[in-house]
């Protein structure tokens, strides 16, 4: 009976660390980082806070507030390791802010700890951090993903990821960033560096179609559970909801984008009694947040594409020349390569493939050369137009790194 009781406390002990580490952990970074200016400091000491958590609250019982107690030990590792330090004065009397604060926190009846994470965010978007890194730096300072985890997701090697956060954190703490929000002036930059970031993450696990990759998955949704920060943080930016809006519409159709036999199925194709209805709905629910906020932007224009799309969920046909028109839109915005191909084939889909082709043929010579989607369209579009298409799908076909995309992309040419 008694062992069976450890295992039950031991249980409890890990199901509220677990929690904590979920919801608390780059609040938790952020506060102690703030005041030590130290990102990597921070999570050294978090990391051996949740340790202890672990090998006292099965004995000890959980404290009322477990993200006090666990800030409280962060604080006295970030103490104690400073007194073996020597530190300089000015940075003994940082900690000693950093104990008060942690102290206070402690008696308060919640024991909530002050959300700073938009301030981390900021950091890890300061124009002064390379931004090849900011995404991995958000990765692991807001949400806790391990370096190697972060890597293999975005497909660098680990020692060479774990070098360049090291680096990173250590520009942080050597040149001052400060934890807080930028100027006015910067402010809209800043944000934005903060949306791409978060839209790159996703994007790394949005590629892994099929989940395979163990390091990639959940990615997605970690990256819709920063969006979310993002959002509660940012209540008055609008793109922060259009972002949360697009990646939520795009997750509700994972499902659907293999067959039961793995084969590739493009979102034409798709069945979509496989979408995901609740998902669909919560995205709806933050568009229409962006569209209160009345300041119309990139991502916001990419979630109404997708809530167009949507349209076949309610048993409604896509409207084609509505997402041209938005498609266009995002293209006047700087909406690059991709959004100019994707305007192409909406285009061609409205009923206009000659005039979706003259599109593609607009493109800079070598801007698409090696862009597999720029070849896949111009093969479909050529098809539409009885043209010839094979020299295109032959291009697609060799930079498809896909094999399910490539599978079907010769099935296509076949038929051609």
């Amino acid at each position: 009976m008694i062992a069976a009781e450890d295992d039950t406390a031991g249980f409890e002990a890990r199901r509220v660390a677990e929690r904590a580490a979920r919801t608390s952990y780059g609040r938790l970074v952020a506060f102690l980082a703030a005041r030590t200016r130290d990102v990597a400091a921070a999570e050294d000491a978090l990391a051996d806070a949740f340790a202890a958590a672990l090998r006292t609250w099965p004995d000890n019982g959980v404290p009322h507030a477990p993200e006090a107690w666990l800030l409280t030990v962060a604080r006295r590792q970030l103490t104690d390791g400073a007194r073996r330090r020597r530190v300089r004065d000015a940075g003994a009397a940082t900690l000693q802010l950093v104990a008060e604060e942690a102290e206070a926190a402690m008696n308060r009846e919640t024991g909530a700890v002050p959300d700073e994470r938009l301030n981390l965010l900021f950091v890890c978007a300061h124009p002064a951090i390379d931004p090849s890194i900011r995404t991995p730096l958000m990765l692991q300072s807001v949400l806790g993903l391990d370096a190697a985890r972060i890597a293999s997701a975005l497909l660098v090697k680990p020692t060479a990821m774990a070098q360049r956060l090291v680096r990173a954190k250590a520009k942080i703490r050597d040149a001052g960033i400060p934890f807080a929000q930028p100027e006015r002036s910067e402010l809209p930059g800043r944000v934005a560096c903060v949306l791409e970031a978060i839209y790159a993450a996703y994007g790394a696990g949005w590629e892994d179609v099929a989940g395979a990759d163990p390091s990639r998955r959940g990615l997605t949704e970690e990256a819709i559970h920063l969006a979310r920060v993002a959002c509660e943080l940012l209540p008055g930016e609008a793109e922060a909801w259009g972002l949360l809006a697009l990646m939520l519409f795009c997750e509700a159709r994972r499902p659907a984008r293999r067959d039961t036999e793995g084969r590739f199925v493009p979102l034409s194709e798709q069945d979509p009694s496989l979408w995901s209805a609740p998902l669909i709905t919560r995205a709806e629910e933050a568009l229409g947040r962006a569209a209160d906020l009345a300041r119309p932007g990139p991502f916001q224009l990419e979630a109404a594409i997708q809530s167009a799309h949507a349209e076949r969920a309610r048993g409604r046909p896509v409207p084609w020349n509505a997402i041209a028109r938005l498609y266009g839109a995002l293209v006047g915005l700087g909406g690059g390569v991709g959004a100019t191909i994707a305007h192409a084939a909406a285009t061609a889909e409205a009923g206009d493939p000659a005039s979706g082709l003259a599109i593609l043929d607009a493109i800079q010579p070598g801007a698409a050369a090696a862009y597999q989607p720029y070849w896949a369209c111009r093969a479909h579009l050529l098809t539409r137009l009885g043209r010839d298409a094979d020299e295109a799908y032959g291009r697609a076909v060799g930079l498809a790194e896909d094999p399910a995309v490539r599978a079907y992309l010769l099935a296509k040419r076949a038929l051609a």
